[in-house]
C-alpha cells in the first residue's frame, strides 16, 4: 500500500535534535508507512521520495527547524509550520511518543484544524538571526556592567555618577580603592566589555546598512521613541505586515494585549498575555518609555499610569505605538504622524 498509492499524501514529521519521525497517511487518514531517520537532508530527501508529488507536510516550530523547512521546500512539499502552543493539547494523551505526535499532526493538518506558525523566509531569517545575536551582546554587556557595580559595592566604594561607564565613570573606576583581587576583576570586565562594545557597534552598522532601503524600516523611525535599533527590531521580528488584518491582531501577536476569560455572563480580562515575540514587546515598550510627556503617546501613557499605574499606562501606549508601527511598515508612512497644513489665512 505505501508504494502504491498515488493520491496526495500528509506527512507529520516530529522533529528532534538528532533524530525525527515521520508518519505518512493518506486523505482519509489511512496510515501508510512510519519512518525513524536521523537528521540528514540528503537522508530526509530519500524517505520523502516516497511521499509522492507536492504532499503536504507539518512539523512543530521547535529547535533546529530551519533546514528541514528548508530542504522540504525545495522537494515541493507543501510545508507547514505548527505553533507550539497549539499542539499543546497532545498533552492529554496518557501515552505520549513520537509516533503518536507526528501522527496527530498529520491529522491535524489533513482535517484543517491545524494552529499554524508563519514561515519566515530565508533572508528575513537571516536579518532576525542579526537582530537577535545583537540583543544578546548586548545582555551580555550589561550582566558584565552589573558584576563591576558588584565588585564596587562590595568594596564599599560609593558611586556618584550616573554613568559608571561615562567620562566621569571612567574616572571613578581609575582611582577607587580596591583590593588587588578586586583590580583585577574590574579590569578583566572592562576589557570584555570593550570587546563587546565593538560587536554592538558592528551589528548597529551591518542592520543600518541592510535596512537602509526600506520604505518601512524608515517610517517608523518617525515615531517618537523608535530610533534605528529599534526599528530594526520590528522590521525584522514583524517580517511581512501584510498577514496581519488589522493593527489590533499585531499588538496580540506581540502579546500586548489582556488575557480574556469569559463564561456565560462573566468576562474577566486579566494581565497582558506575553506570548508572541519577546523582542517586539520589549522595543515597543522601550520606545514609549523614551516618548516626551508632551506628545500624544506620552500624553496617553502618563494618563493612564496616573490613573492606574505607571506599568499599565506603558504597556497601554506600547499598545498603541504598535498599532502605528503597523500602518508604517504596511504604507511607508504614517499619516496620523503629518497633520493636514493650516489652510492659508
Amino acid at each position: 500500500m505505501s508504494e502504491s498509492y498515488e493520491g496526495k499524501q500528509y506527512v507529520g514529521m516530529d522533529l528532534h535534535r538528532r533524530r525525527s519521525v515521520l508518519v505518512r497517511m493518506t486523505e482519509t487518514g489511512e496510515h501508510l508507512e512510519t519512518m525513524r531517520i536521523s537528521n540528514d537532508p540528503e537522508y530526509l530527501r530519500a524517505v520523502m521520495a516516497r511521499a509522492g508529488e507536492a504532499p503536504e507536510v507539518v512539523l512543530e516550530a521547535t529547535y533546529g527547524w530551519y533546514w528541514a523547512v528548508d530542504t522540504l521546500a525545495e522537494l515541493g512539499a507543501r510545508v507547514h509550520l505548527a505553533h507550539p502552543l497549539g499542539v499543546q493539547m497532545f498533552s492529554y494523551r496518557r501515552v505520549k511518543n513520537d509516533e503518536r505526535d507526528a501522527a496527530d499532526l498529520a491529522d491535524l493538518l489533513r482535517m484543517g484544524r491545524l494552529p499554524e506558525a508563519w514561515i519566515a523566509p530565508p533572508a528575513l531569517r537571516e536579518l532576525r538571526g542579526w537582530v537577535r545575536h545583537r540583543a544578546k551582546l548586548v545582555g551580555l554587556r550589561s550582566s558584565l556592567k552589573c558584576q563591576i557595580h558588584a565588585v564596587l559595592a562590595a568594596a564599599g566604594v560609593t558611586v556618584t555618577t550616573s554613568d559608571l561607564f561615562g567620562v566621569g565613570g571612567t574616572a571613578l573606576l581609575a582611582s577607587a580603592q580596591l583590593a588587588a583581587p578586586s583590580r583585577a576583576r574590574v579590569e578583566s570586565l572592562l576589557r570584555l566589555i570593550t570587546a563587546l562594545d565593538f560587536e554592538v557597534e558592528l551589528y548597529t552598522d551591518l542592520l543600518a546598512g541592510r535596512l537602509r532601503g526600506d520604505a518601512g524600516y524608515r517610517a517608523i523611525q518617525a515615531i517618537p521613541g523608535i530610533g534605528p535599533v529599534l526599528a530594526a527590531v520590528f522590521v525584522a521580528e514583524i517580517g511581512d505586515v501584510q498577514r496581519f488584518a488589522r493593527p489590533a491582531q499585531l499588538a496580540s501577536w506581540a502579546g500586548l494585549t489582556p488575557k480574556h476569560h469569559e463564561s456565560d455572563t462573566t468576562v474577566h480580562r486579566g494581565r497582558i498575555t506575553k506570548q508572541g515575540s519577546r523582542l517586539v514587546r520589549w522595543a515597543a515598550v522601550e520606545a514609549v518609555q523614551r516618548i516626551p510627556a508632551g506628545t500624544e503617546l506620552g500624553a496617553r501613557r502618563e494618563r493612564i499610569g496616573a490613573r492606574r499605574g505607571r506599568n499599565i499606562g506603558t504597556v497601554a501606549a506600547a499598545r498603541e505605538l504598535t498599532e502605528l508601527v503597523f500602518f508604517g511598515l504596511r504604507d511607508g508612512h504614517i499619516r496620523r504622524l503629518n497633520p493636514p497644513p493650516t489652510a492659508a489665512a
